[in-house]
């Protein structure tokens, strides 16, 4: 980043709030904003740094209890305590439709839902259903899989 200037990074797994000051530090945008205590360290890290970074909330539209993410029955008042108490520059939403699930179904909410905040960027669609995310708006996508290859994943 140093040698690149125009060179943004995105943070797009899941964060820790002890680890907010240093992904504040380094990142550009946050693609996961998932609840209060974290965007309250955010909000103080930007302060510390004297830096604001871009950020998406993350919604959990099937109620996923192994998945992060603020239910959408509490995004209005999340959205308005982030955006209102805190100050945070929160640019648009993302979500993580259920495996083997209609995507569709999650990106027209999810598209729905941003409309009503009047947020224009949508982080959603990964190498499985990315097409399907581009029909319903998604301005940020997450190709690890297209770009990189399957992985192996250890238990």
């Amino acid at each position: 980043k140093n040698d690149y200037k125009n060179l943004q990074l995105h943070m797009v797994g899941g964060l820790q709030s002890n680890k907010a000051k240093r992904a504040v530090k380094l990142f550009d945008y946050i693609h996961s904003l998932d609840n209060d205590r974290l965007a309250l360290k955010i909000s103080q890290s930007e302060k510390e740094l004297d830096k604001k970074i871009k950020l998406f909330i993350q919604v959990n539209l099937a109620k996923e209890s192994q998945k992060a993410g603020i239910m959408l029955k509490d995004l209005e008042n999340f959205y308005n305590y982030c955006t209102k108490d805190l100050s945070l520059n929160i640019i648009g939403l993302m979500c993580l439709p259920p495996i083997n699930s209609n995507s569709i179904k999650y990106f027209e909410i999810l598209r729905s839902e941003a409309e009503k905040f009047k947020l224009k960027d949508l982080s959603m669609g990964m190498s499985s259903d990315y097409e399907n995310a581009i029909l319903f708006g998604s301005t940020y996508l997450r190709l690890g899989t297209a770009i990189l290859g399957e992985r192996e994943v250890s238990q």
